[in-house]
């Protein structure tokens, strides 16, 4: 993955963020205004990478010496993996949407056929496939947000969505990591994600020291997108260094 940095002079800790599957600066872009007038931001950009670990390897030598954590989806396990790798530099992490669990093998070999229909002109579908309408809560704004998907994967292009199925089928078991995080934890989730469903997020609160969870009503598998607002308010309330309503209960 590639560094993109949105400076600001003032001397806070930077946050950093990593978009999900076949995902760009689009997907957070709700967010950067905002979280970016308070803060810099670190916005982890798709690279060559084929392996949570590598590009976590790639990437963990030219983050800041303190920094918090925002991801989604796929880009939660990268995070996990840094959180890993540097567990002294992560301050806090927000995780949105994401699965700790690893593919099955059966599930991680039926993925093979989307990388060939891929190269042969079909990246759409193969991303219909991945996330489903379904996925998001059906709202006036599913549409549009699902426009977006695609152009981003249409941007990306059919290589790196090689890449990134590379990434999603060969991502480790990371449990063992979340249970020794030893640092604010905020896990948020779409009430009508099918991708990844409430009863996995409370899972993945519940196995880490400091864990919360955020239900975002009116969301599925992209919060961040589909209700920015309440998404954007919660990081930065979580970010400003003050307890999510749920850790306070």
């Amino acid at each position: 993955m590639n560094l993109v940095v949105l400076r600001n002079p003032t001397p806070v800790e930077p946050v950093v963020l990593i978009p999900g599957f076949m995902a760009d600066a689009r997907s957070f872009m709700p967010q950067l205004a905002r979280l970016g007038a308070d803060r810099p931001v670190v916005l982890l950009n798709p690279g060559l990478g084929d392996s949570v670990e590598r590009i976590a390897a790639d990437i963990a030598p030219h983050l800041p010496a303190r920094f918090a954590l925002v991801a989604h989806g796929l880009g939660g396990n990268i995070a996990i993996e840094l959180m890993r790798k540097r567990p002294e530099a992560v301050s806090r992490i927000a995780l949105v949407a994401t699965d700790p669990i690893p593919e099955t093998p059966h599930r991680a070999a039926a993925l093979e056929a989307l990388i060939v229909a891929a190269k042969t002109g079909h990246l759409a579908a193969c991303m219909a496939q991945l996330l489903p309408a379904t996925a998001l809560h059906d709202a006036p704004w599913r549409d549009e947000v699902m426009a977006l998907v695609m152009d981003m994967a249409e941007t990306l292009g059919p290589i790196q969505f090689q890449r990134h199925l590379r990434v999603l089928q060969r991502r480790p078991d990371q449990q063992k990591t979340l249970r020794k995080v030893h640092v604010p934890t905020m896990i948020i989730a779409g009430e009508s994600d099918t991708l990844v469903p409430r009863r996995r997020a409370e899972f993945l609160a519940a196995m880490m020291p400091q864990g919360c969870l955020e239900i975002i009503a009116e969301a599925g598998h992209l919060p961040q997108l589909e209700q920015p607002e309440a998404v954007t308010n919660l990081l930065q309330t979580f970010l400003a260094g003050r307890l999510p309503t749920l850790m306070l209960r």
